[in-house]
């Protein structure tokens, strides 16, 4: 079983190929002896390094050692370290939100009972293990030029009907993750397929106007904001969001019929090295001045009902209310690991975009 399930993760990841690396940043203070907090993340360290010093400013005795990984080797690294008897990372961080539940479900991570466990929202963890430290919306982006005289698509059907109307003038300008190789595309495209009965017809309608596939979302935003691409589906609002800043030409579009949220999850390893080093890590994490530097500073949303303001839960859900669809931290999502499932789900993705109209 393992071999085969270790063999998925590789597809699982949501980013693009990227090199684990290592950063290491000493204790601002000067003692020599000083504690040290071992950090397995799948977050760039650069976008990370902000929400790594403020921990610092906070904790000046705590050095911190900050692993760069894929998601699938998060997970993979702290089974292997865990079932060889050795000490494995003080805290964990990916949005390979299936992956980090199962961490949990298999008695890989312990209870961490912090301060903020109680007002954390009830879908935002699971078993005081695993919470959801960010809220990232799929949403729809285009290419703000092609759209001067009509308005985009705001819903799933209305993204059907334009296609049926434009595919041919748009061929190959509609983009949107390879859910073979994307992580994140696969599990929205199970969304949405839980949540609209008539998502199959969406995907014929961009087979037959040429979708492209790609595995990361730079690569579609970059192709939107220049006009390559007049769309692009599903695409995560985080990165969509920080695109659009630098790229006027990128709009965005919370889709009106519902819109699915996924998170990445924080959580300490049951053989964690320092597991209370790893719970202070978490508790800054969660803290509102950690949400914060999330939110503004690294650009992920936050999910701490505390903060409020652009880019947080708080705003998001006063202003769309229930056409938020968070994935809910439960045992729900390990459904995803099947790989039965997984390969039928995969297989009709295909037959549906070669059987056009």
């Amino acid at each position: 079983m393992r071999p085969l399930l270790l063999l998925s993760l590789l597809l699982l990841c949501a980013g693009g190929v990227q090199a684990a690396s290592e950063t290491y940043y000493p204790a601002l203070s000067s003692d020599k002896n000083t504690p040290v907090v071992r950090v397995y993340s799948a977050l760039d360290e650069p976008i990370a390094r902000p929400l790594i010093l403020g921990f610092q400013k906070a904790n000046p005795d705590v050095a911190v050692h900050y692993f760069e990984m894929l998601t699938p080797e998060v997970y993979s690294r702290i089974v292997e370290e865990t079932d060889r008897g050795r000490k494995t990372a003080d805290f964990a961080f990916s949005s390979a939100m299936d992956l980090q539940v199962k961490l949990v479900n298999d008695g890989y991570v312990q209870r961490a009972d912090l301060p903020l466990s109680s007002i954390w929202p009830e879908w935002a963890h699971w078993r005081h293990s695993a919470y959801a430290l960010t809220f990232e919306p799929a949403v729809f982006v285009y290419h703000k030029p092609s759209f001067l005289n009509q308005r985009p698509p705001s819903t799933r059907a209305e993204f059907l009907s334009y296609l049926e109307s434009n595919g041919k003038s748009v061929f190959g300008k509609i983009g949107t993750y390879d859910i073979e190789r994307a992580g994140v595309g696969f599990l929205f495209l199970s969304r949405d397929e839980e949540q609209f009965e008539d998502i199959w017809s969406v995907i014929r309608a961009m087979g037959a106007a040429g979708v492209r596939l790609h595995s990361t979302s730079s690569a579609i935003l970059e192709r939107v904001a220049n006009g390559r691409f007049v769309l692009g589906y599903n695409i995560l609002g985080s990165y969509a969001t920080h695109w659009a800043k630098q790229q006027p030409n990128i709009g965005i579009v919370l889709p009106k019929d519902y819109t699915v949220v996924m998170s990445r999850i924080g959580l300490v390893p049951a053989q964690a090295a320092s597991p209370e080093l790893g719970k202070r890590y978490l508790s800054y994490f969660m803290s509102k001045e950690g949400q914060t530097i999330l939110s503004q500073e690294l650009g992920l949303p936050a999910v701490s009902p505390e903060i409020s303001g652009e880019n947080t839960a708080n705003t998001m859900q006063r202003t769309f209310g229930a056409q938020l669809r968070p994935v809910p931290v439960t045992p729900g999502l390990m459904v995803y690991l099947d790989q039965m499932r997984r390969a039928k789900l995969i297989e009709r993705w295909n037959e549906t975009l070669r059987n056009q109209r």
